[in-house]
């Protein structure tokens, strides 16, 4: 029996596939359309984009102190320490819990507090407190200049906001991989089998995966076309390092994943003691069909909107046909 509505769907993808473009053609459709033909309610989106934005910004106040810088070894290299994948995720699962939490105090400093949830996740996965490490000088001058920024941020993410799930979907969207020529499984902490498997139990329980597909060369050219140097903070618009690129996003493990499912049209997770079967599709973006969505929408063409409403169809009713289980 087909779901009426998909509860938590998992928007993943190499970078610039078309992930945050698919959610912006989403957001432009009537809440009937989008129940009618993509079985999904009133939306609530999360993604860890601001995270890693938030890390590089520190370091580079950082760098501008003369300190070393904590997360990437430079502006245009991966994570210093690649547990950090991890410490997206276990965010990603504060970021869920905080959606139903009770209100908390405001904080004085945004960026205080995003220092602490920083090192909090971090511990969880076993890496560094970093933030801690610093003397509190340095602290106290990178939280003064990325205040603003912290600040929107913790508008958008504060515990308390008291949503209710039920009746809409949630989107959660990431980007995984490793280097390029890896062979397959990805090891630890690469991958989407390692951050699905960190994943909370309660989104595991309710979640299915809309794989948008492109090959990682496509990935890199559209990044490149992508890319706004003086935009770095947008979802649209931000640029991947071409270092980051090849060896955080060379390749994704997602083939890897459905051919050893331990049923056919999902993939499995062993996380918490149980087994989770999350239904997965994919969504045909090798041949690029969504990048002129990044335009303004009395721009896009009726023929470029159809491709992109019929790809999006097939995938999501796919998913609906296939019930989420954890045994």
């Amino acid at each position: 029996m087909a779901a009426e509505i998909l509860d938590i769907v998992l928007l993943l993808a190499l970078p610039a596939s078309g992930k945050s473009e698919v959610r912006r053609y989403m957001k432009h459709l009537s809440p009937e359309k989008r129940k009618k033909d993509f079985f999904m309610g009133p939306d609530v989106q999360l993604d860890d984009f601001p995270y890693v934005h938030l890390m590089r910004r520190i370091d580079d106040e950082l760098a501008a102190l003369s300190k070393p810088r904590i997360y990437f070894a430079a502006p245009d290299r991966p994570f210093r320490d690649p547990l950090d994948w991890g410490t997206l995720t276990q965010l990603l699962n504060e970021d869920f819990d905080y959606l139903t939490a009770r209100p908390s105090k405001e904080p004085e400093s945004a960026s205080l507090h995003f220092f602490d949830r920083l090192d909090r996740a971090s511990r969880v996965v076993g890496a560094p407190a970093r933030m801690a490490e610093l003397d509190h000088d340095a602290r106290q001058a990178i939280a003064g200049s990325i205040e603003n920024e912290a600040r929107e941020l913790w508008d958008e993410r504060k515990p308390g906001q008291k949503i209710e799930l039920k009746g809409r979907t949630l989107v959660i969207e990431f980007a995984r991989g490793g280097p390029q020529g890896s062979t397959m499984p990805l090891a630890a902490p690469f991958g989407y089998q390692y951050s699905l498997g960190i994943l909370s139990k309660h989104i595991l329980a309710k979640a299915c995966i809309l794989y948008v597909w492109v090959t990682p060369e496509e990935s890199r050219r559209k990044n490149e076309n992508r890319t706004d140097p003086n935009n770095p903070g947008s979802i649209l618009h931000h640029g991947v390092p071409i270092e980051v690129m090849l060896n955080d996003y060379g390749c994704d493990d997602m083939d890897w994943l459905e051919a050893n499912a331990e049923r056919k049209g999902t993939v499995t997770v062993k996380a918490h003691n149980k087994t989770f079967h999350l239904p997965v599709a994919r969504f045909d973006n090798r041949v690029d069909k969504t990048s002129f969505l990044r335009a303004e929408a009395k721009k896009w063409k009726k023929e470029d909107v159809s491709a992109v409403h019929e790809g999006l169809k097939g995938a999501l009713a796919r998913l609906a046909g296939l019930p989420t289980a954890a045994v």
